[in-house]
């Protein structure tokens, strides 16, 4: 009996390894080569000494409330003003466990009154002489941003089971590359456009092989995301183009241009349609999958001709596209709510509104996008129906398991 336990383990491995193989091959190489450019990406320098005064961000708990004239402002939607003098001891860095005197300053802007027991992050400045003040910079968020993350971890698992932590995997992958290997390599010079792009491929490539292994579904996947992605590219340089706005333009690239200007060789100019095929990546990779996995009922059904394939493929993907144009056009109009209410209160004539340069960089984002999710419609349909007809073999879906085969008797 234990040798036909042996038996079965060889053969499932076996089985396993060759299904996989292909998979652990390609996922191997992005490791090497993730690596090899991270090594490339970052600068490894000497840390500066410390001086004789210095600042650090530290953790504490409120002990004790000395004073507090905190009041709710009623003309700030309620929002609080004033300062709290607190007692709080320290729970990280060299004054742990000591207790000093901390100030709060809280308005409707920054800050919030604390109570004792509650934590906060506190800046403590130490001097030459040896003595040190703090004060608190904000409620420490730790904890909240733990729950939060873990909840969503466990309700991905939950609902998605193997998919969704198979998804969770992938989404580590991207934020890893984003800053560990995106950011680093723009801070150090490299093209804007063709490293977000080159990164965002990369990106696609690993999660297409994690979420679903090497096989026909994935590719044409892959190859209708990387596709469209590049069709975002260059259809927000041509409306980047056409309203002769750039990056430069963005309402928070002041601090980068400061930055450039202190050495830092930072491309600016190509951050706004940068933006825009990152933020379109998740929306075409979901359709692409969608309409490569939704086109494999060729494997059972292989007498159907690219015509046809490219049909279903096709009104698979217009049930897709206006959901999915809603949610981008959406997700930029919600991220910038109260500069666009800020804007409605002015007034402001429709020609001034037109030609501002929020009203041009948020239509090229928006825009952008959406065109990218609409494009890899077709695109992902003529590649899936091409590479299902050229390939007339009918083959097992994408993940399906062979036949366990009989154990031979002794």
């Amino acid at each position: 009996m234990k040798r036909k336990k042996g038996n079965a383990d060889r053969l499932t491995a076996g089985a396993w390894w060759s299904r996989n193989r292909w998979s652990c091959v390609i996922l191997a190489a992005a490791l090497v080569l993730f690596i090899a450019v991270r090594m490339a990406a970052v600068t490894f320098e000497q840390p500066q000494p410390r001086g004789d005064e210095y600042a650090e961000y530290e953790t504490g708990v409120v002990t004790d409330i000395l004073s507090d004239n905190t009041e709710a402002d009623t003309v700030a939607d309620g929002g609080y003003r004033g300062e709290q003098l607190l007692l709080a001891q320290g729970r990280s860095g060299q004054y742990e466990g000591e207790t000093m005197q901390v100030y709060n300053y809280v308005g409707p802007l920054y800050g919030q009154p604390l109570k004792v027991g509650q934590r906060a992050v506190l800046l403590i400045s130490t001097y030459s002489d040896g003595s040190h003040t703090a004060t608190v910079y904000e409620y420490d968020r730790a904890v909240g941003l733990a729950v939060t993350v873990g909840l969503f971890l466990l309700a991905t698992v939950l609902v998605g089971g193997k998919v969704g932590a198979k998804s969770l995997v992938a989404l580590a992958v991207t934020l890893v590359c984003l800053f560990w290997i995106l950011i680093p390599l723009l801070m150090k010079g490299a093209s804007t456009l063709l490293t977000v792009f080159l990164t965002c491929a990369y990106i696609t490539v690993v999660t297409m092989v994690i979420l679903g292994g090497v096989c026909r579904k994935t590719v044409c996947a892959a190859l209708g995301t990387v596709a469209g992605t590049a069709l975002a590219l260059l259809f927000g340089l041509l409306s980047q183009s056409l309203l002769r706005i750039d990056g430069l333009r963005l309402t928070d690239v002041e601090p980068l241009l400061q930055l450039r200007q202190t050495g830092t060789p930072l491309g600016l100019r190509g951050l706004l349609v940068a933006g825009v095929v990152i933020s379109a990546l998740g929306a075409v990779m979901d359709v692409a999958m969608s309409i490569s996995s939704a086109l494999t009922v060729h494997t059972v059904a292989p007498d159907r001709d690219g015509r046809a394939l490219f049909r279903s493929g096709m009104n698979i993907g217009r049930d897709m596209v206006g959901t999915m144009t809603n949610t981008l056009i959406l997700a930029f109009l919600g991220s910038g709510l109260s500069f666009i209410i800020y804007l409605y209160s002015l007034g402001l004539d429709p020609r001034q509104l037109i030609s501002s340069p929020y009203m041009a960089t948020e239509v090229i984002s928006g825009i952008a996008s959406s065109i990218g999710v609409i494009l890899a419609v077709p695109l992902t349909a003529l590649i899936t129906s091409f590479i299902l007809v050229k390939d007339k073999k009918p083959k097992a879906p994408c993940g399906s398991k062979p036949e366990d085969k009989k154990l031979p008797k002794e």
